[in-house]
């Protein structure tokens, strides 16, 4: 039976220049307690379509200016606010991208579910708290009557949204919308997140709507996948049809731009080339034919419409003649494990093989702690510390790229901004190039940071809008008197060119730029002194994954060309194993973990490590299997356990590892793990 259709959707949107069309003739159905995945990168319409659903976008100045709606018959395009408000929550419920932007600040965690329930199902308030303590306790919240009383504020990300999945699901609603609902998340946190909402699925007998731009999440998940490019559907298929053939050139740019822990680490990674066009200045025909190298004199021209083709539905005026000809039989599942396994022993072999002519060390830390005061509030001092970096040593040598891994809280950007003295080391030593930083004065350190830059998470954020780009990536070179007027614009230019922009682009603004633009202006404002060492925070965890391989790329190309040594900062494995010599693996405030990164992936010597890996969620649904979870959550680190700081999440701890804290030992050359009983 088919509880959602969506048929021949527009959207439109009220500017100043006028009205903005979203989404043009989108269809897409779910069937009873099927779950349906729209992937397609930021600007697709992905987020559009499920606020359509759920009429969220009449607040956001949105029109349905075409189309219907029906869910379970009732069309939704009809009816009027009033009438939507009874249906969301008891028939549709949504979970958000953003956990703190669902819960209201000023409301505890559970007056905001009861509120839900005694809204919808007309029950007492007494039953309706405890139905709330119940449904916090289906979802995996620990002393559930507590976290009623708290804030949202008061909740880590995780468990913030598992609070929104419990109150999405509070009037047992027939269809779930999950908009992005772990892309913020840890590796762990996800996989949590993903096998609750499977069991939910079956639990309530729902249907679920996931929106994802992780392929990997949708093999896993998904029945079926719509790909969505521009506002358009380009293709519908079932997850194994999609992945064993695509037929339209985005589904397979997409499928080939997923970056696995099998794949070469020798090769580029693939990206599509471009970006995805402005809604404002859509190309004719068909919509991806700019990017498409399979483009014809009739993509450019006509639109192709959406038709059905061996059991699945495509956009593409070629694709029968693709499939057959071009493509041939290819297929996109994964290698098998025999040949994985061959190609990284190689690698590992390879990496092992350079580590015995290793280079000089540039950094070189030794029992790096960095805490800070906990307090309660104004008149409650507290004598209790955050550990946030706490006995780090390790060395990071001249010309690599030292990867570094580990769940949020793990202390990693703190460490990060300890190595570049931006923040204050408690204790211990930050050696670069031999000289002590912890012990530099202002101008010292001032000199030290023409050889040391950062590269920022938020590409937008940590650009001022009020600047023209040339004068953002021209600062630094006024700031140090090393170039003006003329000569520095010149200089500006050629970075420009570097990082892959138009030296045409000097005097626009941030705004003006996509995400990935942004974050390749960020990279030319910090080569701009031919540094030596560049951190990289999070680099990429807030781009589509194509733009992702084209900033990796970009990074690698510099390093040849400029001889550069990254600290590369990232939750994703997959990036990390890809352009790192070397990983270290961080839990709550210590370094459980260094080796070669292929050593590291194929062997991983501590049960984190271990666990971090086999969170990953495969890009292959003929590979489905039940998403390995690690229980619980990260510490406080103003409150660590005991002994191993890992025990209390461990499979393989004991009264040993509760009692004494194991130190970092050399397994084998190269690979050092603090564990007592290593894998």
């Amino acid at each position: 039976m088919t509880l959602l259709d969506i048929q021949h959707l527009t959207v439109d949107f009220a500017t100043k220049h006028g009205l903005l069309t979203a989404i043009t003739d989108v269809s897409l159905s779910i069937k009873a307690g099927e779950t349906v995945c729209l992937v397609g990168e930021s600007g697709s319409g992905k987020t559009v379509a499920s606020k359509s659903i759920m009429r969220l976008i009449d607040y956001e100045n949105g029109v349905i200016s075409k189309g219907n709606i029906l869910l379970d018959g009732v069309d939704l395009t009809a009816l009027s606010q009033e009438q939507i408000r009874l249906l969301r929550g008891k028939k549709m419920a949504m979970v958000f991208q953003e956990p703190m932007a669902a819960f209201d600040p000023v409301f505890t965690i559970g007056s905001q579910i009861v509120g839900n329930i005694v809204q919808h199902k007309r029950v007492s308030k007494q039953a309706a708290t405890q139905q709330s303590i119940q449904l916090l306790e289906r979802v995996g919240i620990p002393e559930a009557e507590l976290r009623m009383r708290q804030y949202p504020n008061e909740l880590s990300g995780g468990m913030l949204q598992r609070a929104m999945i419990a109150m999405a699901l509070s009037c047992e609603p027939e269809l779930l919308i999950a908009d992005e609902p772990t892309t913020a998340m840890d590796v762990t946190i996800q996989a949590q997140i993903l096998q609750l909402l499977q069991e939910l699925k079956a639990e309530y007998k729902m249907s679920i709507l996931l929106i994802t731009h992780d392929m990997g999440i949708a093999a896993q998940l998904a029945d079926r996948i719509v790909v969505m490019y521009a506002g358009r559907v380009m293709e519908q298929a079932s997850a194994v049809q999609l992945f064993e053939q695509p037929y339209h050139p985005y589904t397979k740019a997409l499928l080939q731009s997923i970056l696995t822990l099998e794949g070469s680490r020798d090769k580029r990674l693939y990206s599509i080339e471009g970006a995805i066009p402005s809604l404002a200045e859509l190309p004719e025909g068909c919509r991806f034919h700019p990017r498409c190298s399979y483009a014809t004199e009739q993509c450019v021209r006509f639109n192709p419409p959406l038709h059905e083709i061996n059991g699945r539905e495509v956009a593409c005026w070629h694709a029968e003649e693709l499939v057959k000809t071009e493509w041939g039989a290819q297929r996109h599942h994964l290698l098998s494990v025999s040949s994985v396994q061959a190609a990284l022993t190689e690698e590992v072999t390879a990496d092992n093989s350079l580590s015995k002519a290793a280079p000089q060390d540039l950094f070189e830390v030794k029992g790096l702690q960095k805490f800070y005061k906990a307090n309660k509030g104004i008149f409650n001092k507290s004598n209790k510390f955050v550990r946030a970096v706490d006995d780090v040593s390790f060395s990071i040598r001249q010309g690599e790229v030292f990867g570094l891994v580990g769940e949020s809280g793990s202390g990693k950007s703190t460490l990060g901004r300890v190595l570049l003295q931006l923040e204050k080391a408690t204790a211990g030593q930050v050696l670069f190039q031999g000289r002590d930083l912890t012990l530099q004065n202002g101008g010292e350190l001032r000199q030290a940071r023409r050889d040391m830059q950062m590269i920022f998470q938020d590409p937008y954020g940590s650009l001022s809008p009020r600047w023209r780009v040339g004068d953002i990536i021209g600062e630094p070179l006024e700031v140090h008197n090393l170039l003006k007027g003329n000569e520095r614009r010149a200089r500006v230019e050629e970075l420009l060119e570097w990082v892959g922009l138009s030296p045409s682009w000097y005097n626009r603004y941030p705004h003006e730029f996509s995400g990935g633009q942004r974050q390749r202006i960020g990279i030319a404002r910090a080569i701009a002194l031919n540094p030596k060492f560049i951190l990289a925070d999070e680099a990429v965890s807030a781009l589509d994954v194509s733009v992702q391989s084209q900033i990796v790329n970009l990074l690698q190309d510099l390093q040849s060309r400029m001889g550069l040594t990254y600290l590369f900062i990232a939750h994703g494995l997959q990036i990390v194993r890809h352009i790192s010599n070397r990983v270290g693996v961080m839990y709550l405030g210590k370094l459980v973990e260094i080796a070669p990164s292929e050593e590291l992936f194929l062997h991983p010597a501590h049960h984190y490590t271990k666990a971090l890996i086999a969170s990953i969620p495969l890009p292959d649904p003929a590979r489905k299997s039940e998403l390995v979870e690690l229980k619980g959550e990260i510490p406080s680190p103003a409150n660590p356990p005991s002994g191993c700081r890992f025990h209390t999440r461990c499979p393989a701890a004991t009264a040993l590892c509760r009692e004494i804290q194991p130190e970092l030992q050399e397994l084998q050359q190269g690979h050092w793990a603090a564990c007592h009983y290593p894998v």
